[in-house]
């Protein structure tokens, strides 16, 4: 089945046929770095995290970009709250969300630009812009002229009068429309700025991301993420701006925007005050848990966030586990090669459907509980044998490869290594214990209570049990004793 993604540009899904054959570039909206991540940044990152995942199963080379907002109004407040520099404050913070995303099991983008490092490739943007009759100076600010772009609008399908009630003039503004939006902010006093042809200023919002994507990716790249609250105006201001720039459409092949995270109804952000820190869910629940309770839904679905939702999650996941766990225990010891049978194949067959059609995790979530339940039909089946029978043990083994792909895919189960079976007859104890150990070692770490985590590794060291820490999470496997 070929790849379809729903396109909010056209609001139709549409084959994927990317730039180049066989690569996918990708751009998403990262964060602006002013204080600690919190559970609603996960949703996008572990949406992204799983559709690259995908692509590189169908075999396709990806390059992500994934930028850092490091400058802006409230980076500078809160860098004055603080009392210590912009940038040291947003490198504060964007290292607290690579930790926590590294926690959750999402792979690192090719690049993570920050604004501050292209500045130059801003006002060089700018300053065609103006060439080009796109854009005007006044006091300072330079401003996009939104009459002057045919299209604008194409991307929210709003009309004028919509756009028009969301524009507003903020004091100090000197816009000929209430429209135009801002590409070059004049420095208020005791702010950061930069020399440019327009005097001290810094980059507006909006620019920076079109700089940096056409930097890394440049024109008519394959996909643009970001939440959907992005869609308006952050978004449509990249389509005119880099249209009008490099005069070539399309700026984006694909946009695809998630749906966000709520709480009670109400979208989790810093702005309305409502935000859950992300270290605080990490320490309660497995990043699995995690990553499971925000793929059962398909991504241009709103999550509502609740301890009810995870534990719920948290649930499902160990239903999968314990079946993984008790399917392992049976073929531990047997030279058995998997063989994909007829149930595998339907189930790769299934997984794949839902996932072509842009990307339809709810569903994908699903065929691995179902794939959960025939492991065990194979298992009840060669418990009640007299003799375990070749077929159903290479057929068991086919189950169990094929639920651990495509669970990795989504990111939602522990990698076999993690799981450590050895196939002696308590292994699935051991197994569970050493995971409760492990996870407890887990919250000493990002509490940085390095002397509990420290002992905990020697404690099991001596005896016996080796700890390997790697970008997937912590593993364990037994030290050979002669």
């Amino acid at each position: 089945m070929p790849l379809k993604v729903y396109n909010t540009m056209s609001r139709r899904k549409e084959l994927l046929e990317t730039r180049e054959p066989g690569k996918a570039s990708i751009y998403v909206c990262g964060i602006t770095p002013y204080s600690k991540s919190h559970a609603g940044h996960a949703r996008p990152s572990i949406v992204w995290d799983t559709i690259r995942r995908y692509l590189e199963y169908k075999g396709y080379e990806v390059f992500m970009v994934q930028n850092f907002t490091d400058i802006d109004d409230k980076i500078i407040a809160a860098s004055q709250r603080e009392g210590i520099h912009f940038k040291e404050l947003a490198g504060k913070y964007s290292e607290d969300y690579l930790r926590s995303m590294d926690l959750l099991k999402v792979k690192r983008a090719n690049v993570y630009p920050r604004a501050t490092n292209h500045v130059g490739d801003i006002i060089d943007m700018v300053k065609t812009l103006v060439d080009k009759g796109y854009a005007y100076e006044s006091g300072g600010d330079v401003y996009f002229d939104v009459s002057k772009f045919d299209g604008y609008g194409k991307l929210s399908h709003r009309s004028l009068d919509e756009m028009l009630a969301g524009a507003r003039v903020d004091p100090g503004e000197k816009k000929r429309d209430p429209m135009d939006f801002a590409l070059w902010k004049a420095a208020k006093p005791g702010e950061p700025h930069w020399d440019s042809p327009w005097g001290p200023g810094r980059p507006g919002w909006h620019i920076e991301c079109s700089a940096m994507s056409l930097q890394f990716l440049g024109n008519g790249f394959d996909f643009h993420g970001g939440g959907s609250d992005l869609i308006f105006p952050h978004h449509e201001n990249e389509v005119a701006q880099s249209e009008a720039y490099t005069g070539e459409k399309p700026f984006v092949r694909y946009w695809l925007h998630n749906e966000l995270l709520n709480i009670k109804g109400e979208k989790m952000a810093k702005s309305v005050g409502n935000v859950v820190a992300l270290s605080d869910v990490l320490d309660r629940y497995p990043p699995e848990v995690i990553r499971l309770q925000m793929l059962s839904a398909h991504y241009r679905t709103p999550v509502e966030f609740s301890d009810e939702a995870l534990e719920s999650a948290r649930s499902g996941w160990r239903r999968l586990e314990e079946t993984l766990a008790e399917a392992r225990l049976l073929l531990a010891g047997k030279d058995v090669a998997p063989a994909e049978a007829e149930a595998a194949r339907a189930a790769r067959g299934r997984f794949e459907e839902a996932m072509d059609d842009d990307f339809n995790t709810a569903l994908a979530v699903g065929v691995l509980f179902d794939l959960a339940r025939d492991i065990k039909d194979v298992r009840n089946r060669l418990a009640n044998a007299t003799l375990s029978s070749s077929v159903d043990l290479a057929e068991l083994a086919g189950l169990v490869k094929i639920l651990e792909d495509l669970g990795g895919i989504l990111g939602i189960l522990k990698e076999p290594a993690q799981a450590g079976v050895a196939g002696t007859v308590d292994e699935r104890t051991i197994d569970g214990l050493m995971r409760v150990i492990l996870d407890l070692r887990e919250v000493a770490r990002r509490k940085k209570d390095w002397e509990t985590a420290d002992t905990i590794r020697e404690r099991l060291g001596e005896i016996g049990f080796v700890i390997e820490d790697t970008a997937a999470g912590p593993r364990w496997k037994r030290e050979r004793r002669d």
